[in-house]
Formats: C-alpha cells, structure tokens, sequence
C-alpha cells in the first residue's frame, strides 16, 4: 500500500503511474534476517518523500559492537583518513581491504544491492539514467572492467568536537546511486550530538535540509549524488550531498556500505 509523503504531497509513484514489483528480501542465512524482510515498496516512498529512508534494525547490539571494534584492527584496512587533514572535518575513516572485509559487510552489501538496484532503476528513467543490474557482482565486474578495482565500505569514527563537511561518494566514472550508513552507538547513551545531515540544493529553489537520527542498528538509505524531485515543468534532478554534525560527547561509529568500487 502506498504510503504517500510525509507533507500530504503525492510521492513520485503517485505522479508517475505504475513501477515495476519490488523484490523479495536478501537469502536471511548470515545472520541478517531482518533483510529479508524489508518492505522495499514503504522504503522507496519514504526516499521519494523525504529525500532518505531509515530501515527497522537490521543489525543487533553485538554485531553493531563486533564492527565497531574492528575499527582498532589496522590490518583489516586499506587506508585511513585522518579528516582534518583534508579539509573534511574532524574524525577518522578507514576503508577495508578486500581480504580484511568481514563476513558481515560483505552480506549486508551483497544482500541489499538488489533491492536497492530496484530503487535505483525506477529512477532512471526519470532522471534519462542508466539502469543497473540485479546482483552486486555484475555490478563489481562493470567497476573492474572501468579500473574501479578498490572496496569501498568503511567504518567512520567520531569523538567529542569531530563532524564531517558535506560531501558525495563518487570514486570514480562509474556510480551506483544510492548507498547506506549503519549506526552502530545508541544515540544519547553512547554519544550526543552528531545528526546525519543532508542537503538538497534544488534547481530555482533554496537549499532543503534534512537531519536524522538514526537508532543503534538501523540503516539509512540516501541519494550518492541526486535524487528526482517534481517541480514546475516536470522531474527535475536535486543534488544532494551529507554530512554529520558535531559529537559533543562520547564516541560514534558508523559503517558506511558504498556499492560501487574506487579507482
């Protein structure tokens, strides 16, 4: 059932008639079986309405615990970056090495693709974009054939005065559209502060500001680069880029699933 938006306003499938079945959740056999149920119709409305969507909890405290600990396991990563180095802020990231991903990033990377290959491909049309294929390994392949041979999930880390700059996930020519960021600290318990910030500078109009607060656990859904927005004259293509507001206590990890790999 169509859930419409949360300003009253149709959503983009209201205005743009029928879109093609949602899959089915992923396999459910690696520990993740609140990916198999995922309502991906409910999810894409909340992303046409608000510019995001916020999964239930997909990963529980010891998972969200085991990951966040893997940030202090220097071997299982292929670079860091210290942010304020680089003019992005305050933190550090880290992204895995291949041999060093573990068994739980690469099932939630593998097992969210397709739905949000779905997502991705009701858009294109939309925005006159390319599609995508259905599995994350057809998707691999295309990076490696363009030199975008380097994984990109990454474990974030932010302390007392850390924030992150607005920004997108590029990487390279070939960009899947749409990635998701899992908090792994329970916000006012582990940390306060730090908001996930996202702004969508809309054509003849003023910037649009989103923030939430995801829980331990959840997952949110946001554009890489744009998102379709219907304005005057039609579909119009929104840029959007994120960010995080300041930690002003304790400490906030997060994982960040990327789709497409780095040059």
């Amino acid at each position: 059932m169509n859930r419409g938006s949360v300003s009253g306003e149709p959503t983009l499938f209201e205005l743009e008639g029928e879109r093609h079945p949602a899959p089915g959740g992923g396999c459910g056999g690696t520990g993740l079986p609140g990916v198999a149920g995922l309502d991906w119709n409910a999810l894409y409305d909340e992303l046409n309405a608000r510019g995001v969507a916020l999964t239930p909890p997909l990963l529980s405290r010891e998972q969200c615990e085991e990951l966040a600990g893997a940030f202090d396991r220097p071997g299982l990563f292929r670079s860091s970056v210290v942010m304020r180095r680089h003019g992005f802020g305050r933190g550090t990231y880290r992204y895995f090495a291949h041999a060093g991903t573990p068994d739980l990033v690469r099932a939630l990377r593998e097992e969210l693709y397709p739905g949000l290959a779905w997502m991705a491909n009701q858009w294109a049309p939309l925005l006159g974009e390319r599609t995508f294929p259905p599995v994350l390994d057809e998707l691999l392949a295309e990076c490696a054939a363009q030199g975008q041979l380097r994984p990109t999930p990454l474990l974030l880390r932010y302390g007392p005065g850390d924030y992150a700059t607005l920004h997108q996930d590029v990487y390279g020519e070939l960009v899947f559209p749409l990635q998701i960021a899992f908090m792994l600290n329970e916000p006012d318990t582990d940390f306060t502060g730090g908001e996930s910030v996202f702004v969508e500078r809309r054509p003849r109009a003023q910037s649009r500001a989103v923030v939430v607060r995801p829980r331990l656990g959840q997952g949110v859904i946001f554009p890489v680069r744009h998102r379709p927005v219907r304005g005057d004259g039609g579909v119009r293509r929104c840029a959007v880029q994120h960010g995080t507001g300041e930690v002003l206590s304790g400490r906030r990890n997060v994982l960040g699933v990327i789709f497409h790999n780095a040059r």
